[in-house]
């Protein structure tokens, strides 16, 4: 088969940083794997899906919020500073850490005045009372990663996301089930997210300083906000396609179910994590091409990391369906039954891939535009939700099974969703943008019939599935990925650039 098309002659620097930024946080990215595990298997093996689904429910209300109080500027900020002129970036920074400090305040007060909203059941102990402030600490930590970003620092978004907070929250909590388990994982959560803050802020003074001669000008303040409500929206639509299924589930199951769900969307979300791996170095790129009315090479740095998304996410999906049943095992026995929704996931964080990337570029070109399709893609989805759930219940069919029905929604809608902003985005460019190539089947097929060797063994020899299985699938997908599907500007993700070329 043939491979991929070369890149285009003028943007190899280009490819290069991007290749640069994502090796760096695809090392992140595992070495977050890594971090979370442990506590998934602690959540599980010590908690519970009781307090699992509790904790879960409480966490969705805050995450949103937080990510409402960002106001898009985690990848709007770019676009602040290139359009600066002569002020200086940091106090375009710390405008925007003012602008998210208010929207938390507003966010906050309304948690702290309605707690039902994180806490349904009632239930809620004396400390996790203030959960609310940890949206401070994560619209600060996700602004101050997005400034030193800009500057080409990833390490730092390492550093804070991938190694101090999911520690943090691992060994909080494995301390915590000793103490206090009613409240203990959410007490985790907000050690772990005031930690990832202190380990962002530390690098962010360090590069950017404090503000000296910035005041606070109100009405500079409210044109950063007001420029960046669309993209505020398409990161809330996106965050909430995500997260809805969750909310969606509390309302109509007992929290055991939401909390096998969680544990199920914990597993499968860790590969969307491969997007917003190259984030923090995509937006800064894009912007400098449109800069340079470069369309050309925009739609060649989507199609581009667009491939290197789908290519891992297809393998790690791979890697969690085939053997399901005993890697939602590991959790814990009773989570088993999210097995379905696991795989469903999985398969939905693939077709989400392309038109997460196409975002990238669309918040900088169309902003409106793709707010629209976002809210009609997470509408779509809200409503196969409840048709399938209801459809199920109508039929009678276990509790189990009508919980997974969130999952195929997300599916279906992120599927929709991408081929329609591929669309509109390279009729904009005037160029393809979709990282797909047919070789994809080919090394998915590849790895089916691996895995299927190992899932067919005996039930006492489960653990072989993880041990030997898990390998041996990501081997045989990789190898056809690496022989037929993967051209030289895929291999510069794997190499290490030389500097002069990664300048």
């Amino acid at each position: 088969m043939s491979q991929a098309p070369s890149a285009a002659a003028g943007a190899p620097d280009d490819i290069n940083a991007l290749a640069k930024g994502g090796r760096t946080n695809i090392f992140g990215f595992l070495l977050r794997l890594a971090a979370r595990l442990p506590f998934l298997f602690i959540a599980g093996r010590s908690y519970g899906p009781d307090l699992v689904g509790r904790f879960a429910l409480a966490v969705v209300v805050v995450e949103f919020a937080a990510q409402l109080a960002t106001l898009g500027l985690k990848r709007g900020l770019a676009q602040a500073f290139s359009d600066s002129g002569e002020r200086p970036h940091t106090h375009v920074a710390w405008d925007a850490l003012a602008v998210a400090g208010v929207a938390s305040a507003i966010a906050s007060v309304i948690l702290f005045a309605f707690p039902q909203i994180m806490f349904p059941s009632g239930e809620m102990g004396r400390l996790e009372h203030y959960l609310p402030l940890v949206v401070f600490a994560t619209a600060w930590t996700e602004i101050t990663l997005a400034a030193l970003a800009y500057r080409r620092n990833v390490g730092a978004s390492v550093t804070a996301r991938a190694i101090v907070e999911p520690w943090t929250i691992s060994i909080a909590a494995f301390v915590f089930s000793f103490f206090t388990k009613q409240d203990g994982l959410v007490l985790s959560y907000m050690l772990s997210m005031l930690a990832a803050l202190t380990a962002a802020l530390i690098p962010f003074l360090r590069s950017y300083g404090m503000p000296s001669g910035w005041r606070p000008d109100p009405g500079r303040l409210v044109a950063l906000a007001r420029r960046n409500i669309p993209l505020a929206g398409a990161d809330a639509i996106e965050w909430g396609s995500r997260n809805v299924d969750r909310a969606i589930l509390g309302y109509l199951f007992a929290p055991a179910i939401v909390g096998i769900y969680y544990m199920a969307v914990q597993i499968a979300s860790l590969p969307g994590k491969l997007k917003t791996s190259f984030d923090p170095i995509l937006g800064p790129v894009i912007t400098t091409s449109l800069a340079q009315n470069d369309r050309k090479a925009v739609a060649q740095q989507v199609r581009q990391v667009g491939f290197w998304i789908m290519a891992a996410q297809a393998g790690l999906a791979l890697m969690g369906s085939i053997p399901g049943k005993a890697v939602m095992g590991v959790v814990g026995p009773q989570f088993v039954a999210g097995t379905a929704a696991m795989a469903f996931l999985l398969t939905a964080e693939v077709a989400a891939s392309t038109g997460a990337v196409c975002e990238s570029a669309l918040v900088y070109i169309a902003r409106h535009l793709n707010l629209m399709l976002s809210i009609a893609a997470l509408s779509l989805q809200v409503a196969l939700s409840f048709a399938l759930i209801f459809a199920m219940r109508w039929l009678g069919w276990p509790d189990t099974w009508q919980a997974a029905g969130p999952a195929v929604a997300l599916l279906l809608a992120m599927g929709t969703s991408s081929i329609v902003k591929s669309s509109v985005l390279a009729r904009m460019l005037g160029a393809p943008v979709r990282g797909w190539r047919w070789q994809l089947l080919l090394a998915a097929g590849v790895a089916i019939a691996v895995g299927t060797i190992f899932t067919s063994l005996p039930h006492r020899y489960e653990w072989a599935e993880l041990v030997f299985g898990e390998p041996a699938i990501a081997a045989s997908y990789l190898f056809v990925l690496w022989k037929f599907a993967f051209g030289p500007e895929d291999r510069a993700l794997l190499r290490r650039t030389p500097k002069a070329a990664a300048g």
